[in-house]
């Protein structure tokens, strides 16, 4: 992913707090914005499993927990049609709907080193934990003739150190994310594994 600093670190209106699009609202827009089925499925594999983390391990009320579906959703919305304003386009048009300023930062925040905003809160730390490990998980399940089913933490931990395989998945992305947080790499794979191997 090419580096494009966002030049700021506030975005949306902190009177549009709790403002939320409806989880429909936000797959029209999958639909209108990526054609490409392969990217859809990646946002919705993040979005499902930070929506299990907010309901599973922080507690979240259902409001909560649509915020994280909702940056995870659409976190990579614009990257098919605007790559060279990747997070850019989406963060605008989130404004323009003025949609909680929390889910707009959580995008913002999901590639520090590209976007230069720095994850904040849990959801910002969770979603930069996520994005990545889920696309190599799936990366990994593709090659396995069972796919999700039957696979181990200790084959993707095999895979992350071996460079030639999903070589787009940045390592060191993986590594500074996982210093953000208190839970180790093996949970994390094993958590992306469960949560994410029904979604299509």
């Amino acid at each position: 992913m090419s580096i494009h600093t966002l030049g700021r670190s506030t975005f949306g209106d902190p009177a549009d707090a709790g403002k939320l699009m409806t989880i429909e609202e936000a797959h029209q827009l999958l639909e209108e914005w990526v054609p490409n089925e392969r990217l859809r499925l990646h946002m919705k594999q993040v979005a499902a499993v930070m929506k299990a983390w907010a309901l599973e391990r922080e507690g979240a009320d259902a409001t909560t927990a649509l915020k994280w579906e909702l940056a995870g959703l659409l976190h990579d919305a614009d990257w098919e049609k605007h790559p060279d304003d990747h997070c850019r386009v989406i963060i605008e048009e989130l404004e323009r709907r003025h949609i909680d300023p929390e889910v707009i930062h959580c995008i913002a925040s999901h590639g520090p080193r590209y976007f230069g905003v720095e994850p904040n809160n849990t959801m910002d730390k969770m979603i930069y934990v996520f994005d990545e490990l889920s696309g190599f998980i799936h990366a990994a399940a593709l090659i396995r003739p069972t796919r999700y089913e039957g696979m181990d933490v200790k084959s993707i931990l095999k895979k992350l150190k071996t460079p030639s395989f999903a070589a787009q998945v940045n390592r060191d992305d993986i590594t500074d994310a996982l210093s953000r947080i208190d839970t180790p790499l093996e949970e994390i794979v094993q958590f992306v594994i469960e949560h994410q191997k029904e979604v299509v």
